[in-house]
């Protein structure tokens, strides 16, 4: 069905990572490929300073491994990429730069703060200009 298929997982939630990326271990055409994602969000200068200087690429290495474990787990043979920033706009220029024709996303039950600034799923979804498939 689908040629790429792009999968952001959150490192905190790798249940739901699982589970969006079997899914798309479902709809991948064959010789399609599957490209695991994870944003290590941008941290504002006022509360770096608080933290260790590598606390960045701490997280991007730790990412790239618990990512990597799950592709294993369910053998879907994907390319692993990590990115720094906005979790959104870092979601949507990977889907852009590889010509991504899906992203699956997980998704929560929305509160209160949703209504007022939306969720990553949100805007994903308001702005991608490939299909896209919430799992909540």
């Amino acid at each position: 069905m689908y040629k790429k298929i792009i999968v952001p997982v959150d490192i905190g939630q790798l249940d739901k990572g699982e589970k969006i990326l079997a899914k798309a271990i479902e709809l991948v055409d064959d010789g399609g490929s599957i490209l695991l994602l994870n944003v290590a969000e941008d941290i504002p200068g006022y509360i770096s300073i608080e933290l260790p200087v590598d606390f960045i690429e701490a997280s991007i290495k730790e990412a790239a491994e618990q990512l990597t474990a799950l592709n294993e787990k369910t053998g879907a043979k994907a390319q692993i990429l990590t990115r720094v920033g906005s979790p959104a706009r870092e979601i949507l220029a990977a889907a852009e730069e590889n010509a991504a024709d899906l992203v699956i996303i997980a998704s929560h039950r929305p509160d209160f703060s949703n209504y007022l600034l939306g969720s990553t799923a949100d805007r994903v979804v308001r702005h991608a200009k490939c299909s896209v498939l919430v799992d909540r």
